[in-house]
């Protein structure tokens, strides 16, 4: 009997060794959001007290994993700074996260150019050996996807170096280091992104599913090619599922390219992804895009199309879009070189929308009306304050047409914050279209720079 009781202990210190496991978003070097109410959660052996203590307060969180090992509680984080430790003990086991810095935690995602690393950009690979960011921390979630919800996740937070930035991306890096030089916080990035991937595979199935206008449009897209999954749900599953519910101060994507065979619709998948997020992440987070780039290898109008869809996704609340159509240098490249100047400009939406900070501008002018003056219509905009610019002449990529939808070349001017657009073949004009194509690098900008994204005033369905 004596022999069997020591059999049963000694299995049991075995179970019992190691069962303690965190999620990869815990780990050394992370990036904890600062001062908040944070997740944090784990497994352990069945039924098992857990305690957490933390370097930078004196008191002992306690919780107690389910029969299944799951256990869950929460931490208060204090202001920015560090380095910090968290203690995590269950029974014997004990996990120390050592080097852990509080500051401002901010997820990229999206298809190949936010994957783009910093060694494959133009303005990147330069830049590598002399990157030396020890308050900016990385995580690189790697691609993989999976039919039902994963838990624990892979990767590994990584101190930002010269060692390390290189294969992250470049969108992300430049996101965050100008947060980091403006806000003086540390700043923890997590990169979830997979070239080629459309939109719904981000999105949970269940919310694909059950709306038949998105299961149509996902009908449309490609099937699964030898680089990325189309399904809904499968990359939320295994990509996102692991981080949540932590909390993070925003998310920041750049994607479309793969949804342009079903633009129509872009905004509703859009809307539910943004919408989910915010629901699994338990924080009304904002959410900061790209529009894509000019390239001239869609079909028809597809790429017009779309970008016009990320133009409306600005009803979403606490959105913000960044427009690059003057960063790019080779339509028939559908991955612009440059990054740098992307990551800044979406860095300028989080500083202003996200962190109050003043005098920064981060909108380009949208279209807002029109009006039919003789043989001529006026442009209103949106986002124009100190009114709009003409690089190299007067504004490019103006089309008009009248009541037959022909749409002829115009002539535009700009008169303060309006344009004025008109063409001799068109003596009574209805529509005005702007950089209507795929490709189109027009050269209207804000005083301050920054593009005029392509538009039309019809609704006219697109000729076949």
């Amino acid at each position: 009997m004596r022999i069997l009781t020591l059999s049963f202990l000694l299995t049991l210190c075995l179970t019992l060794k190691g069962q303690l496991r965190l999620p990869v978003v815990f780990d050394d070097h992370m990036v904890i959001q600062q001062q908040a109410i944070v997740p944090i959660w784990g497994w352990a052996h069945p039924s098992q007290d857990v305690s957490i203590k933390v370097s930078w307060d004196t008191t002992t969180v306690r919780t107690k994993a389910e029969n299944g090992t799951f256990w869950k509680t929460a931490i208060r984080t204090p202001v920015a700074g560090g380095p910090h430790s968290i203690t995590i003990r269950a029974g014997q086991d004990i996990l120390t996260l050592r080097d852990v810095l509080s500051g401002e935690v901010w997820i990229a995602s999206g298809q190949s150019n936010m994957e783009w690393s910093m060694q494959a950009a133009a303005d990147g690979r330069p830049m590598i050996e002399h990157v030396n960011d020890p308050t900016i921390r990385l995580l690189n979630i790697p691609r993989s996807s999976a039919h039902t919800l994963q838990t624990r996740g892979e990767g590994e937070w990584t101190v930002c170096d010269r060692s390390t930035v290189g294969d992250f991306s470049a969108v992300a890096y430049f996101f965050g280091k100008k947060l980091n030089q403006n806000l003086n916080v540390p700043i923890g990035l997590i990169n979830a992104s997979w070239g080629g991937s459309p939109a719904e595979a981000w999105v949970p199935e269940n919310v694909i599913r059950s709306n038949e206008a998105l299961v149509e449009s996902n009908g449309k897209l490609n099937a699964d090619q030898p680089w990325a999954p189309v399904t809904p749900g499968v990359i939320f599953n295994s990509m996102i599922n692991p981080l949540l519910p932590l909390r993070i101060a925003g998310a920041i994507w750049y994607q479309g390219e793969a949804n342009v065979a079903a633009p129509d619709t872009y905004k509703k998948v859009m809307e539910s992804l943004v919408n989910s997020w915010r629901q699994q992440f338990q924080s009304d987070l904002p959410f900061y895009y790209v529009q894509i780039a000019p390239y001239s290898g869609y079909d028809g109008e597809e790429g017009a199309l779309l970008r016009e869809q990320q133009v409306k996704m600005l009803e979403i609340p606490k959105t913000g879009m960044v427009v690059i159509s003057d960063l790019v240098d080779d339509v028939t490249d559908i991955h612009p070189k440059y990054k740098k100047s992307v990551g800044e400009r979406l860095a300028d939406v989080a500083l202003a929308k996200t962190y109050d900070r003043q005098g920064i501008v981060y909108l380009s002018p949208t279209y807002k009306s029109m009006t039919i003056e003789k043989n001529r219509i006026r442009i209103f905009f949106d986002h124009a304050p100190s009114g709009l610019r003409s690089n190299g002449g007067d504004p490019t990529e103006f089309l008009i047409a009248g009541d037959d939808q022909k749409f002829y070349p115009a002539k535009a001017k700009i008169d303060k914050a309006t344009v004025i657009v008109s063409a001799k073949e068109v003596k009574n004009p209805v529509a005005v279209r702007f950089a209507w194509s795929n490709s189109s690098i027009p050269n209207l900008f804000s005083k301050e720079g920054l593009p005029v994204p392509s538009f039309r005033t019809d609704s006219w369905t697109p000729r076949k």
